[in-house]
Order: C-alpha cells, then structure tokens, then sequence
C-alpha cells in the first residue's frame, strides 16, 4: 500500500470519525464544557450562595450583591495554580469584573459533596 493512499485512508477515517461524535455528541464535542476550568466555574455558579463578613462589606461598599457575582463568574478567569487546597477545603482564586470594577475573588468549597455543597466568598479585592 503506497503512502498516498495510507494518507487518503486516514483522511477519510478522521472526517467520518469527526461527523459521527458530532452527530452523537453535538455542540459537547466543541464548546469545552466540560475542562477543568469550566467545571469549576459551572459549580461555583450554581452553589455560591453565601459571603463571609468581610466579602460582605465589601459587596456594600460597592453598591452590589452576591447576585452580581454569581453572574460575573461565566467571565471569570480561573487560576487553578493560586487556588490553594487544604484537607477538607479549596480555596478558588479568580479574577472577574464585579460592578463595573476589576476583582479578585476568593471562593471557598468543601472537597466532600456530601458534607456541603454550597460555595462562600471569602474574599473580594479590588484590583487597579
């Protein structure tokens, strides 16, 4: 078998292997749903639910809500080398906009989903 037709065979494999995970798959196989950064980000927006006293303080000086961080966690970058873990807890470092401002976050979760599931702002800090 010369290596043009090895070539075109491979071509031909890769195309229909290509239409039939999208087929089954759908839009799955090409937004990236489903990478670590986004997983992350999909849990803090459905269980962030509570703030510490200081992050509220903080939300009040600027006029905003744990709503309006929620919302801003889709846009957020994650930064999975400053996130720190402990033996119970991990503690997600993200930058976002936050009432038009530039923020650092600190979101704190439980490792084990069946002690809790909900997320915490620990901390909110303006970034200049």
């Amino acid at each position: 078998m010369s290596l043009q037709r090895r070539l075109t065979l491979y071509l031909i494999g890769l195309i229909l292997g290509g239409m039939m995970a999208y087929k089954f798959y759908g839009d799955r196989v090409t937004n990236g749903k489903w990478l670590p950064e986004n997983k992350v980000k999909q849990r803090l927006t459905c269980t962030l639910i509570k703030a510490s006293p200081e992050a509220d303080q903080q939300l009040a000086q600027w006029s905003t809500d744990l709503n309006a961080v929620r919302l801003s966690l889709d846009s957020a970058s994650l930064d999975l080398g400053a996130s720190k873990r402990t033996p119970d807890s991990i503690f997600y470092s993200m930058r976002t906009i936050v009432a038009g401002r530039n923020a650092d976050l600190t979101i704190a979760v439980l490792r084990d989903f069946d002690l809790d599931t909900t997320a915490t702002l620990q901390r909110i800090v303006l970034v200049q």
